[in-house]
Formats: C-alpha cells, structure tokens, sequence
C-alpha cells in the first residue's frame, strides 16, 4: 500500500471514531501555520564558510514525508484530499539559520524568500509564504520586508529567541515594527528559530529532551510576549500585529490571568508596591488586540476557546512534519472544537487567518 493510500485509510479510520462531531467541522479549511522543505541546494551558491555556518539541508525520503513541501504541485494535491483551502507556509530547516552568524544568515534568508515566492506562484490564492527576516541589522530587515511584501509574500518571520544583545524590550525593533505596521505585515515567531534549546537538541538524552521541547519551549513563548508586550511596543505601535506560531495555546489564558492580575496590583493607588510601567492597560487586553496564536494537538487549549481567543486563534495541520494532522485534519477538528457553535469554528479554521493576512481566496 503506498504512502498516500495508507493516510487515507488512517484519516476514514480517525474519522469513524468521531463521526458525530466531524459534521460540525466546515468543509473549508485553513492551515495558520503549514510547512516547505528546501532544495538541498538552496544555498549552494554562498561561500563555502557561510555554507558551513547554516544547517544541512536535507533531502528527505518521500516513501516517509509527503513530498509537497518540496513540490507545490504534490501539496496541493494533499490539500485537497485534507479539505485544505490555502496555507501559510514557513520553513523548515531554515528556522536553525536564525543562530547563523549575520552575513551568511541575511544571505541564506534571500535566497530562500526568493525560492519561496516562486514556490507560491504556483496557486498565488492558496499558497501564501512567509518570509525570513534577518533583524542582526534592522535596516537590513526593514528592505527584506518590504522586498517580500512587493513579491506577494506574507508578514515577517523574525528570531522567537533573539541573540542575547539584542532582546525584544530594547529598541533594537523599532524601524521593524513601524514598517510592518505600515504595510500591515504581521511579525511572526516560530518555535525553534533563534538561541534557543534546538541548537543543543542533538546532544539531550533522556528527560532532557522533553525539558527542551516542553519547559523550555513554552518558557521562550512566555518570554517573547512578556517582554513585547510590558515593554510598551504596543503603546508605540499601535498597528502592530503579531503571531506566536506553533506554540501552542493551552498556557495564554493562564498566563494573561497572571499578569492581569500583577498589573491590577502594583498600580493599584496607595499600595507601597506600586510600580510604573510602561503599559497602560491589561496585558490581556493588549494580547486580544495585537497577538495571534497558532494551535494544532491542543485539547486542553481548544476547550478554553469556549471563552476565550475567539479573535486570536488559528489551527494549523504543521504539514509536511511528523506532528501534522494530514491527512485527518477534519477528525483532528472535530476532537478538539468539534461541540463548538460553528461561526466559532469557522473563526479558529479559516476565518482569523483570512483576516489577519488580509487574503482574498
């Protein structure tokens, strides 16, 4: 039995078990956060030293993953049979280059926003790319935005971790944020990009590779929108929009409670704790207003979209990796939102990305 047929035999399999929610999951969907694969010869035309500063490339085995990270054609093939109307696509051994030093990441990044805006001619209404920006020279960055956004790419996606120099409460960002805001481009952070616990991935044994991909993880999310939101980028950029991808969600409504509930506190009049800020509202009002979050496996997070992240949230498949919902992306659904009213549904499965993006399909 080939690759495919086995999925397809997997997704009726899936779908059997939950059949009397998957009524409720729209034919139309939309992956907030799906996957490329590079050519294995992407950066063959660096400098051997640069070449050696990013990571392999790899040529993977398409009897074990889907060949349309690779192929355009091939994935929107495998979109149809997921019921799958359009992707935001990021990559996938390029989210390591966010630790390559700085030339020969800049360089890298161009040559793979060139590849991945011809990637998405192929279906420019359905494939919808997002660029990488190296933010080492800001100014640098600012160009690489505004040349993607003039290719038809979408957003910007910049180091969730960044260089220890360079943390997002300095002011480092601001020619970013105030371009992106102009253009309208959301700044998007992926797991696994920066200075962060997958650099040493491959020497972790044991309980220690959970502690990266789960303490550790969930602990640089935590930081990001700690330090973007307390540091007053909101106050200053008022049109800024940005995305948390592959994240996850389940750990946002506790950790806006808490901060919430700090804010409340310490510029509460009176109090001999009393601090100034540089925010003037809730945290979690300003997270509704400017953040996005990706979700994909999160039962615990799904259930609290009941009440919260109407706005906010939006599913992925993480198509072509191990961990994505193709092709049962419909059972996948129907476990996690499918008691849901469907206008909420419609929101997480297509309706919050169209906006956020601005798409037309």
């Amino acid at each position: 039995m080939s690759t495919i047929n086995a999925a397809v035999m997997s997704a009726r399999t899936v779908e059997d078990k939950f059949k009397g929610n998957i009524d409720n999951i729209p034919q139309f969907l939309f992956s907030g956060d799906s996957h490329v694969d590079e050519p294995v010869d992407l950066w063959a035309s660096l400098p051997k030293d640069q070449q050696d500063a990013l990571p392999k490339l790899v040529n993977w085995d398409p009897a074990k993953r889907p060949a349309g990270g690779l192929d355009p054609k091939i994935r929107l093939e495998h979109m149809d049979l997921d019921g799958v109307a359009g992707e935001i696509l990021y990559p996938t051994m390029g989210l390591r280059a966010f630790a390559a030093p700085q030339k020969a990441q800049e360089n890298a990044f161009r040559l793979y926003n060139d590849w991945l805006a011809d990637y998405c001619k192929t279906s420019p209404k359905r494939l919808f790319g997002v660029p990488c920006l190296s933010v080492y020279d800001i100014d640098v960055a600012v160009k690489e935005l505004q040349r993607c956004h003039d290719m038809g790419l979408k957003g910007g996606l910049v180091w969730q971790v960044p260089e220890p120099s360079l943390p997002f409460k300095s002011d480092h960002y601001e020619k970013l944020w105030a371009a992106a805001s102009e253009l309208g481009a959301p700044i998007n952070f992926h797991i696994l990009s920066g200075f962060s616990y997958n650099r040493f991935m491959p020497q972790a044994q044991g309980m220690e590779v959970v502690r990266g991909s789960v303490n550790i993880k969930t602990a640089d999310a935590v930081t990001t929108v700690f330090d973007l939101i307390w540091s007053g980028v909101f106050e200053r950029h008022p049109n800024l929009k940005l995305e948390l991808v592959e994240s996850e969600i389940g750990w946002l409504p506790f950790v806006l409670q808490q901060w919430d509930y700090y804010y409340g506190r310490f510029t509460k009049p009176g109090q001999s704790a009393m601090q100034k800020f540089e925010i003037s509202r809730k945290p979690s009002e300003i997270f509704n207003e400017h953040f996005y979050a990706t979700f994909m496996d999160d039962f615990v997070g799904a259930h609290m979209l009941k009440i919260w992240g109407e706005k906010n949230c939006l599913w992925s498949s993480d198509y072509p990796h191990a961990n994505m919902t193709w092709p049962n992306s419909r059972a996948f659904l129907a476990k996690q939102l499918g008691e849901m009213e469907p206008s909420r549904i419609k929101r997480f499965t297509s309706q919050n990305a169209i906006d956020l993006y601005q798409l037309k399909l």
